[in-house]
């Protein structure tokens, strides 16, 4: 299943259609989604994700999965994360179907994941944390992904170490083994508040003998989210969503009914789409308060943004005729402007009024994205962990190439603007992160259609 999905792709054809209109679903988080499945290996039985979206690394993190001996389908399938007769690439229903992600997890479980899909994603480092928590033991290649620069896992092995993991490191492979077969908790104080460090240690600890406490947690709504689904399988976790969790080891969990929480970097890409394309969308499942950093950035650029008091939901609005604000943005951990922001931020700048600097801080290579924008028209420039974006009157539609999930989505939002078609190729990146784009797009009004 995961080797002939990797090698559907296309182009995404994009022409200006003017402002977009309309309501759409976010779906669920692609950065929490990943954690709860493997959290999943933590208990014994069939567990129930509901809202998972349709997108690659489901697919992927499903197989790997199933490599360590879990089964992984949607409701009424069978077969690994899409089902048989669903490819996310090819088939137009496979956007729409029971978004319930049935996993299995059995009494025995091998503790090893293989290279062939380890390299294809880079949340495959938390199945760290719950295999050495649950087994005992680990072993598996350093993690692929998006290419952004270097991502040490040594935050990962410190922090284990401390709770009694033993590591060595042979032909590209991580071994960890917990003398004993149980960990016990500690205090970790993290050097920097890493999202898929605090995601293995809380998967760790919650089996762990004794109290574990993090220090300098990531604070992401997404770990709030793992956080809860942990509880409702029995864990002991306070503090999650703050800087300090502490977590009380229970000797067991049990399978877990759990609703992913709204993909907010989804949902601020759409509102994206709105800054570029003007128009008046709705986003029915979108947490406000899960974007406050980002849609006052938005805010700042001339975008609208309201939503109500009583339930989820944000609208975006933008005045005909106005043209956007240039800012300056500096990605930050959360609560600060995530890096997968960046992107849509840049394309926005590149249309508007002024000159607005982004600097991203968190990893390096992430302006691979930028010779795209620059080939549409967009005046650019980088240094360092710096780019000066100078707003242009227009860009011009050609060819490019996503370089990784969100620096394509937001060469998609360029063609929306760029006189002419624009042709995004590469569309195997975006899909790891988005269900159905181009449909959704469409729905709201834009022109782009995936050949």
């Amino acid at each position: 299943m995961y080797e002939s999905n990797a090698k559907q792709s296309g182009n995404f054809i994009v022409s200006p259609n003017g402002p977009i209109h309309g309501a759409i679903d976010a779906g669920g988080a692609k950065n929490s989604v990943l954690k709860l499945m493997t959290a999943c290996l933590l208990a014994e039985g069939t567990h129930v994700l509901q809202n998972v979206p349709y997108i690659q690394d489901v697919v992927i993190m499903s197989d790997l999965l199933e490599a360590i001996g879990a089964k992984a389908y949607r409701r009424g399938h069978t077969a690994t994360g899409l089902g048989p007769e669903k490819d996310i690439h090819t088939d137009p229903t496979a956007a729409t179907p029971d978004d319930d992600l049935i996993i299995e997890t059995p009494a025995t479980i091998l503790p090893e994941a293989p290279y062939e899909l380890v390299e294809k994603i880079r949340a495959s480092i938390v199945v760290l944390g719950p295999l050495t928590s649950r087994t005992g033991r680990a072993r598996l290649p350093l993690p692929g992904g998006d290419d952004f620069g270097e991502r040490p896992v040594d935050m990962h092995i410190d922090s284990l170490s401390l709770m009694g993991v033993q590591f060595k490191s042979t032909h590209g492979y991580i071994e960890a083994t917990v003398p004993g077969g149980r960990m016990t908790g500690n205090r970790i104080v993290l050097e920097y508040p890493s999202h898929t460090a605090t995601d293995n240690i809380l998967m760790a600890a919650v089996l762990a003998d004794g109290i574990t406490v993090i220090e300098n947690a990531a604070r992401e709504p997404e770990i709030v989210d793992l956080a809860t689904m942990l509880s409702s399988m029995g864990a002991r976790i306070k503090g999650a969503g703050t800087s300090r969790v502490i977590v009380e080891g229970v000797p067991t969990l049990h399978p877990a009914v759990h609703r992913a929480i709204a993909d907010r970097v989804v949902a601020a890409t759409f509102a994206a789409a709105v800054g570029i394309a003007g128009g008046d969308i709705t986003i029915r499942d979108a947490q406000i308060d899960h974007m406050d950093m980002i849609v006052r950035k938005m805010t700042n650029m001339g975008l609208h943004v309201s939503h109500s008091q009583s339930h989820p939901g944000i609208r975006i609005y933008k005045d005909e005729n106005i043209k956007l604000h240039s800012v300056d943005v500096s990605t930050l951990p959360y609560p600060g402007v995530a890096t997968d922001y960046a992107p849509f931020i840049v394309t926005m700048l590149s249309i508007a009024d002024g000159v607005g600097i982004v600097s991203e801080n968190l990893f390096s290579g992430r302006f691979r994205y930028v010779d795209e924008l620059i080939r549409l028209g967009a005046n650019i420039s980088t240094e360092g962990h710096h780019a000066v974006v100078r707003g242009t009157d227009r860009l011009l539609g050609t060819t490019v190439k996503a370089p990784d999930i969100r620096g394509g989505a937001a060469l998609v939002l360029a063609g929306l603007v760029a006189e002419g078609e624009t042709v995004v190729a590469n569309t195997m990146h975006i899909d790891r992160g988005y269900e159905d784009f181009a449909g959704k797009l469409s729905s709201l009004g834009a022109n782009i259609k995936r050949v």
